[in-house]
C-alpha cells in the first residue's frame, strides 16, 4: 500500500551559491557520512560533478520527507537520511538513528528516482507500507 509520494526540484544554482558562502559546511550539513565521502570525491575529480550529486542528494531527502509526511523535523534530519548507490547504480534510501527506528516501526519501504541537467535536480520518492506478515 502506498503510505506517501513525494517529489522536490531543486535549483543547481542555488546550491552553488549557498557552497560559495558557507564552503564544505554546507555540504557537511546536508550530507551523510557515507554521502559526504563520495562528494569530496567527486568534488576534487570534477568539482562541476560534485556539485550535480550534492543536488540530487538534497533534492531526493526533500522528496522523501514528503513523501514520510514529516517534513524537516524530526525525526527526519538531513544526516540521518542517505541517499546512496547500490552495486547496480540504483539510488536507494539507507537511513540511520531514530529516523531509522521510527521508519522500520511502521513497516515502510522507500523507492527513489534521481535526474539532474544543467541547472535542476530532481527526485521522486515513493514509500509503501508493506503488509503485516499473518499471524
Amino acid at each position: 500500500m502506498i503510505y506517501g509520494i513525494g517529489n522536490d526540484l531543486c535549483d543547481v544554482r542555488r546550491l552553488r551559491a549557498s557552497l560559495e558562502r558557507h564552503g564544505d559546511r554546507f555540504a557537511a550539513k546536508v550530507l551523510g557520512e557515507q554521502e559526504l565521502a563520495i562528494w569530496r570525491q567527486r568534488s576534487q575529480r570534477w568539482p562541476e560533478r560534485g556539485l550535480r550529486y550534492l543536488a540530487t542528494r538534497f533534492s531526493a531527502k526533500e522528496a522523501f520527507s514528503k513523501a514520510i509526511g514529516l517534513g524537516m523535523r524530526m525525526p527526519m534530519t538531513w544526516r540521518h537520511c542517505e541517499i546512496l548507490n547500490l552495486p547496480s547504480g540504483q539510488p536507494a534510501v539507507v537511513l540511520h538513528g531514530d529516523l531509522k527506528t521510527w521508519f522500520d516501526a511502521r513497516r515502510l519501504h522507500a523507492h527513489v528516482s534521481l535526474t539532474d541537467e544543467t541547472d535542476y535536480a530532481a527526485s521522486f520518492v515513493v514509500v509503501e507500507q508493506l503488509e503485516t506478515p499473518a499471524t
